[in-house]
């Protein structure tokens, strides 16, 4: 029997997103308590919003939107593995305690334990373990921080190490219920022309 854990923050008004990105919100066009014979809303997002997919272009010029990104990069096995580092450290390969068994690899780090409450200390990847996971066949990174690159982290090393690679990144991911291990990973991203990242409802199923 296959179990499905979702890995997927709880999207509200509540949860936190980037320093001056647009935060989460929906407003009722019609609503039944209101007369209407349905219910009809809308909502208003960064598309950076919970559990995301970058596209290239939200790092690097001229680069894919992710309408273009091909779907088989979210989807397959993955190995969730835990990075014992504390706030505000990269993840390094010394890190790592067993070897890479997947091509796409999801990080533990503790570091953003509450989607609703923001800190800005989250912990993040190196260029170094980019380049690692890359040289051991890793085509996906994903993290259960807002970003593959700390808050303050105005050159982006991280992204653009993605960038160079062509690997795909997942960020807002939630782990603390996951243990690690091997899974298979669905995190689709919505088809949205020239957007720079899509919300996913991110998934491991286990077998």
């Amino acid at each position: 029997m296959t179990r499905i854990v979702d890995i997927s923050p709880l999207v509200s008004p509540r949860l936190g997103v980037w320093p001056g990105d647009v935060p989460y919100s929906a407003e009722w066009a019609l609503q039944i308590a209101q007369g209407a014979n349905i219910d009809l809303s809308a909502i208003r997002s960064t598309v950076h919003l919970g559990a995301h997919a970058d596209a290239p272009r939200h790092y690097a010029g001229g680069a894919p939107g992710i309408h273009a990104r091909e779907l088989e990069r979210y989807y397959g096995p993955c190995q969730v593995m835990e990075a014992a580092i504390g706030r505000g450290e990269r993840v390094r390969p010394h890190h790592l305690t067993q070897p890479v068994r997947a091509e796409r690899v999801l990080f533990r780090t503790g570091t953003f334990p509450d989607p609703e409450k923001w800190n800005a200390d989250f912990g993040a990847l190196s260029a170094e373990l980019i380049e690692y996971l890359w040289r051991s066949g890793v085509h996906l990174v994903g993290i259960d921080t807002p970003s593959i690159d700390p808050q303050d982290d105005q050159v982006l090393e991280s992204h653009h190490a993605v960038a160079a690679r062509d690997m795909a990144i997942l960020e807002g991911l939630v782990l603390t219920h996951v243990d690690p291990g091997l899974y298979t990973l669905v995190a689709l991203p919505l088809k949205l022309e020239a957007a720079d990242a899509s919300p996913v409802r991110a998934v491991l199923l286990q077998e």
